[in-house]
């Protein structure tokens, strides 16, 4: 970091910046416009690792969320027939809920089914339909926690490509494979993105064309896992392909990958080298190559809409039927125990997806 900026006048520069990494994340983005040596200094990619390494960083959860609340898009969405989503903000140790500003360009909701990762301290929204016409899009927008800004990424080469997997190292890159093009066929081919370069990167095809499959970085892999091919549609399949990031190939396909043929949205990666994933009203994980059950889901849920993982815990949001509130609960992966999460009311809507970044 530059030490030639005097953070806090009369303070030494470490004891200055003991100050300055404390600033809660919702706050950051504040801090930064107070002057430009705290900008320059928040900016610097040391800024997190030092938050991250002093145990001062805090893990949010992003995702895509329907509005349930009487707004213009709510009564829009009565009108249409289907609900219109908006990018919400969870910290769930703390009940912290809130709302990102509108994505640019799309004032009345987010793309439908547009893929949300965490790359840094930025979150990447890429593709989706429009929510009024449902033209397919293959736009990038990238959110910076830190200036809390918007700005536009190149968007998505390749034709249309909806229902596609998706994934990012977390540190750099994103990886999408599958999905279908604008005449509904299954695609094997397979895009990389390099966010601070702003570049998209071919990646050699898969072995086979996957739709409405699960992108999950796993053990230093890009794991596209399920889906189904164009002549199978609907009807899910067990197996998965891995993009070795290392040797930039991809291994074997992996026949039985999943326990049982079925959407695979909520396989997640728990940072521990394992995957977890919810069936038959219970929390599955895959150490190895098997699956096992780990423990039930809580008695409320029925409908599963979204996990992920973070820091030894899982969050699972979802509902007891069909178009009810949604709520959420915390599992310890220490011990198996569910915490519930305290919802607002505006915050019960849907999830569709979301990502998990550390600020």
């Amino acid at each position: 970091m530059n030490s030639s900026v005097e953070l806090l006048p009369g303070l030494p520069k470490d004891v200055a910046l003991e100050c300055l990494i404390r600033i809660p994340f919702d706050q950051i983005s504040v801090a930064g416009s107070v002057c430009k040596g705290w900008k320059a200094e928040i900016e610097q990619p040391d800024f997190r690792r030092i938050r991250k390494r002093v145990g001062l960083a805090r893990s949010i959860i992003v995702m895509a969320q329907a509005w349930i609340y009487p707004t213009r898009t709510a009564h829009l969405a009565k009108l249409s027939g289907s609900p219109f989503y908006r990018l919400t903000i969870c910290e769930p140790e703390i009940g912290y809920w809130s709302e990102l500003p509108p994505v640019p360009g799309f004032p009345d909701g987010i793309p439908m089914f547009c893929h949300l990762v965490g790359v840094g301290s930025e979150l990447v929204v890429i593709g989706g339909c429009h929510p009024f016409s449902w033209q397919v899009s293959n736009s990038v927008f990238i959110y910076n926690f830190l200036s809390a800004t918007w700005r536009c990424g190149t968007d998505m080469p390749g034709g249309q490509r909806l229902f596609s997997g998706c994934a990012s190292d977390s540190d750099r890159m994103v990886y999408i494979a599958g999905g279908h093009d604008s005449d509904k066929n299954a695609l094997k081919s397979a895009l990389a993105y390099d966010v601070g370069k702003d570049q998209w990167i071919r990646l050699p095809d898969m072995a086979k064309a996957r739709e409405e499959c699960k992108g999950v970085f796993h053990r230093g892999k890009f794991h596209v896992i399920g889906g189904y091919p164009t002549e199978m549609q609907g009807r899910f399949q067990r197996d998965a392909q891995a993009f070795n990031v290392a040797t930039w190939q991809w291994d074997l396909v992996q026949d039985d990958f999943l326990e049982v043929a079925k959407c695979p949205r909520t396989c997640v990666d728990g940072g521990d080298s394992r995957l977890y994933a919810c069936h038959n009203n219970n929390v599955t994980v895959r150490d190895g190559a098997t699956w096992q059950v780990l423990a039930g889901l809580p008695a409320e849920f029925c409908n599963v809409a979204y996990m992920t993982a973070w820091q030894g815990k899982l969050l699972v949001i979802g509902s007891a039927k069909s178009c009810r509130p949604h709520s959420a609960y915390v599992m310890d992966l220490k011990n198996y125990k569910w915490t519930k999460v305290v919802v607002p009311e505006e915050y019960s809507g849907h999830v569709q997806s979301g990502c998990c970044l550390e600020i």
